[in-house]
């Protein structure tokens, strides 16, 4: 069993003891990260005269070749070693000697797993945040060609006043555009480098931390070395934007599973991305908005592990803190993998318009413009709101729609109505009247579109532009 700290001991560690303890079966996740961050500590040993060039470039060319043959299969990360650091570190000192054994100068396993974890978990936002630039462009697909496609808008799960797809899924478009403002935030202020804290009390070796921050793109080195190695807010930060985006989808997903069914109507899944029955032919089933809608659970199980494990360690690391390895990276694949199906499965679903602006019609969803009708004619909206009310207990005894009604039954309730009522209260004139910004209107929804044109076209989060290493 190869470890880093055999000089204490005088026998071996019970191997269900070391089984226990040791982090290799998850923490190989981040192998490129150590090497990574490995060439960037003996860079900064050879700038300080603490290693010579030779030394310098024995290791640096170990590394690459550690890497390479990791890379190609050639070489197998096992459970021979107790995490990843050991296996870089042995397989080195195997291939280079005396050198590979100064790789770990002026280093803690503790500052070097919180580097580790760093540069993952930074790697990975910015996956997320490519993924969800992805679904952003599928919604604004989306919303620039429906326009004029009439549905009803709804509160308490009612129909309530007439709105469009392209105004509906913008809803959606906001909340995953704030969903990249906090991946940024996180990113920004996770920024700051721990290499060089050492095991809590930083080193008496002359580091350049400052140096090794720039080599990794870092901001900066970290202020507090006892706060380097025990910091894990950027990881309770990540669960928690984590936990919001999987919200969002698993909201969408839950109107998409209702829109799916019979009594909606709405949309037709693609057969790519629904199942059929075992025992029902009939059955066409949005098994990935169910999933998307289920594994919101297991990201927010993992914010509150990680909020639990911290609550009541005391500085400086603790191996308590190992635990948040397995969940980040089990609540990020789960949220990447959800992402990339959502979007594949709302770029390929069509959507069935005529059935939509039929339901906003026959659920009263224009009776507010026919109230906002009477208010125009000088009549006072309490007043006009019965007046409506009434039309509409009509309308449903009769079953039919505020649209089908004739003109001498609207003039047998108040006599102020005129033939221009239905212009007044057709879907178009619903949508088209309702100009001021954030509405549906389709003057105001193109400004809006064109806004998120520009938003889409900027950069996504500067990720490691020209990384070294």
């Amino acid at each position: 069993m190869a470890q880093l700290w055999g000089g204490r001991f005088t026998k071996e560690t019970d191997k269900l003891v070391y089984n226990f303890n040791a982090s290799i079966s998850f923490d190989q996740k981040f192998f490129e990260q150590d090497i990574r961050g490995s060439k960037a500590h003996v860079t900064m040993l050879a700038k300080q005269g603490i290693l010579t060039r030779e030394e310098q470039e024995k290791i640096l060319i170990g590394l690459d070749r550690i890497y390479e043959d990791v890379k190609s299969g050639r070489l197998e990360i096992t459970d021979k070693y107790e995490d990843i650091h050991s296996f870089v570190e042995a397989n080195l000192i195997e291939r280079v000697g005396e050198a590979g054994k100064k790789l770990h100068t002026g280093r803690s396993r503790n500052d070097q797993v919180a580097l580790d974890m760093k540069l993952y978990v930074r790697d990975e936002i910015d996956e997320l945040d490519a993924q969800v630039k992805k679904l952003l462009y599928a919604l604004q697909k989306i919303m620039e060609e429906n326009v004029h496609t009439y549905m009803p808008g709804f509160t308490h799960l009612q129909k309530a006043q007439p709105v469009t797809l392209a105004h509906h899924v913008g809803a959606y478009f906001e909340m995953f555009k704030r969903d990249r403002s906090r991946l940024y935030d996180i990113r920004s202020r996770m920024n700051t480098c721990p290499l060089g804290s050492g095991a809590l009390a930083g080193t008496t070796y002359p580091l350049d931390r400052e140096y090794t921050a720039m080599l990794l793109k870092f901001d900066s080195a970290t202020l507090n070395s006892m706060d380097s190695v025990s910091d894990r807010d950027y990881i309770i930060e990540l669960l928690s934007a984590l936990s919001t985006i999987m919200m969002h989808l698993s909201r969408f997903s839950e109107e998409i599973i209702l829109w799916n069914s019979n009594e909606y109507q709405f949309i037709e899944i693609d057969d790519a991305y629904s199942t059929g029955s075992s025992i029902m032919p009939q059955k066409k089933n949005p098994d990935i908005a169910e999933l998307v809608r289920g594994k919101t659970g297991r990201v927010y199980g993992a914010l509150m592990t990680i909020l639990t494990t911290m609550k009541g360690i005391p500085l400086a690391y603790n191996k308590d803190m190992q635990e948040d390895k397995e969940l980040t990276f089990d609540a990020i694949d789960t949220v990447k993998g959800c992402l990339a199906l959502f979007t594949g499965m709302i770029s390929t679903m069509q959507f069935k318009k005529e059935n939509m602006e039929k339901s906003a019609k026959n659920g009263f969803t224009n009776a507010t413009d026919a109230a906002d009708y009477l208010v125009n004619h000088g009549i006072a909206f309490r007043d006009a709101h019965g007046i409506v009310g009434r039309l509409v207990l009509l309308c449903i005894e009769k079953g039919i729609s505020l649209d089908e009604l004739s003109l001498d039954e609207y003039k047998a309730i108040c006599p102020a109505f005129d033939e221009d009522i239905y212009e007044a209260i057709s879907m178009k004139t619903c949508v088209e009247k309702r100009q001021t910004l954030g509405a549906p209107g389709p003057s105001v929804m193109e400004n809006v579109l064109e806004e998120n044109r520009r938003y889409l076209e900027k950069s996504s989060i500067e990720a490691n532009r020209g990384r070294r290493f």
